[in-house]
């Protein structure tokens, strides 16, 4: 979902603004530093690959030097308040993106949920020309630590791509409550060759570019909301 920043079909290049938010710890090895708005093709994700140390399981680790209490202290600290309900056997993370939401001081905001397979049917939502907006993401994460979640997100006119855009989410321990990550307020297009349909494809990634959530959809840019 993220959309079109006019100044950015106009001007060549686009701002780069490196940005991590979150809480708790990367495994061994892990880096989590990239440009929150870069211009380079998703598929260049291959090239860019970061080499990660072994994966972990969260109870291991809490378990591991369990005698040792610096330690012991010292991973609480990094890692937060985490359920031991929402800890796994396995190391993998599990990551559910609840909803997403699109706030305007326009109007109410827009709150859309998820399809189970992922695809919105249709039209999705509409935004108004012109106009102020923030993207809201809420997720959950659980099993263990996820490191350094990150979104995609790229769209196309008429075939033709003119957006593409990563913002960093951060690093995220397993609690039983939803983070909810707000991105930096843009401005959605306006003029005649503004308006119209749109298609979009969003990926929610982590540091092994395992992918938590793709989905394909179409929005309208109108004169209203409506």
């Amino acid at each position: 979902m993220g959309l079109i920043d006019e100044e950015k079909r106009e001007v060549s290049g686009e701002k780069e603004n490196n940005e991590g938010m979150g809480h708790g710890i990367s495994r061994k090895n892990s880096e989590s530093s990239i440009s929150a708005h870069e211009n380079d093709d998703e598929e260049d994700d291959d090239v860019k690959k970061i080499e990660l140390g072994p994966m972990i399981a969260l109870k291991e680790q809490l378990e591991k030097d369990k005698d040792d209490e610096s330690l012991r202290r010292w991973k609480e600290q990094l890692l937060g308040t985490v359920d031991l309900n929402d800890v796994g056997e396995t190391p993998d993370p599990v990551v559910k993106i609840l909803n997403l939401a699109i706030r305007s001081p326009e109007r109410d905001d827009i709150v859309l949920t998820i399809p189970e397979d992922g695809n919105p049917k249709g039209l999705w939502f509409t935004l108004k020309e012109g106009s102020k907006y923030t993207l809201i993401f809420t997720f959950r994460v659980t099993n263990n630590i996820v490191s350094g979640l990150r979104y995609h997100n790229t769209v196309w006119k008429t075939g033709v791509k003119v957006d593409s855009t990563k913002e960093m989410l951060g690093t995220f321990s397993p609690q039983a409550e939803p983070y909810i990550h707000e991105i930096p307020e843009e401005t959605t297009p306006s003029g005649m060759f503004a308006r119209g349909s749109y298609s979009a494809r969003t990926k929610f990634v982590d540091d092994d570019n395992k992918c938590y959530l793709e989905i394909n959809y179409t929005f309208d840019i109108r004169k209203n909301w409506h």
